[in-house]
């Protein structure tokens, strides 16, 4: 009698990751990039809260104060605290120059430049040396004007006078257009009052921080507000 060659018995490859459904995988992916996004955003909004907390203002070639609303030549409270934050490091001697910037809104009779510049003028700084960049109307387009003025005159090094929470877009900003920005932020007026005012605008902030730099464009208007 013949003997009977044992049969070689080929298993498929096994492995765990086919027992799991296609859509078992679609919501692990959906769920890795939601707590992406999360862990970005959480970033970036401590970012915003940790560059609000410093407060560097070098001897600088010039001190520029961001605009804000102004109402017929009267600076809004958190406007007019960003100036008497410039007016106090300018008497401090911090730069030799303030520079104010923004333009105006439609139906103004005056632009943020101009409405800063009297209000300093008025506190005792002379003429000549309050610069006037009426220009601009978000940050970036400011802050172009800003260093095309600084550039003509060979200034390099600035302090930049804003609120908290618009440090950090302003100095990348300020900084990607060739300036040696530092920040100073005010320590007073209505937009370092109250925890609701503080966390809307970090959440704003954050959320214009993260735009420009995806685009390297200001926020669309949609999406910001006014400083009042």
């Amino acid at each position: 009698m013949a003997l009977s060659r044992p049969r070689l018995t080929v298993r498929p490859f096994r492995a765990d990751w086919w027992r799991v459904r296609w859509w078992r995988w679609a919501i692990r992916v959906v769920l890795a990039g939601v707590t992406a996004v999360v862990v970005l955003a959480a970033v970036t909004f401590v970012q915003v809260w940790w560059v609000g907390r410093e407060d560097h203002h070098p001897r600088s070639d010039a001190l520029v104060v961001l605009g804000a609303s102004q109402y017929d030549g009267r600076p809004s409270a958190v406007f007019a605290a960003r100036l008497d934050h410039a007016l106090a490091l300018y008497r401090q001697g911090v730069a030799p120059d303030v520079i104010t910037i923004g333009g105006k809104q439609p139906g103004d009779r005056y632009t943020e430049a101009e409405a800063g510049a009297a209000y300093l003028r008025r506190r005792g700084i002379p003429a000549d040396h309050v610069i006037v960049v009426p220009e601009g109307s978000d940050t970036l387009g400011s802050l172009t004007a800003v260093a095309g003025v600084m550039n003509s005159r060979h200034w390099r090094s600035t302090v930049l006078v804003t609120d908290p929470w618009h440090s950090l877009r302003s100095r990348t900003m300020a900084r990607d257009l060739g300036l040696r920005a530092s920040t100073s932020p005010v320590t007073t007026g209505p937009a370092v009052h109250g925890v609701d005012t503080k966390v809307h605008y970090i959440l704003r902030e954050g959320i214009g921080y993260r735009w420009y730099q995806l685009f390297h464009r200001a926020s669309p208007p949609e999406a910001t507000t006014r400083a009042v």
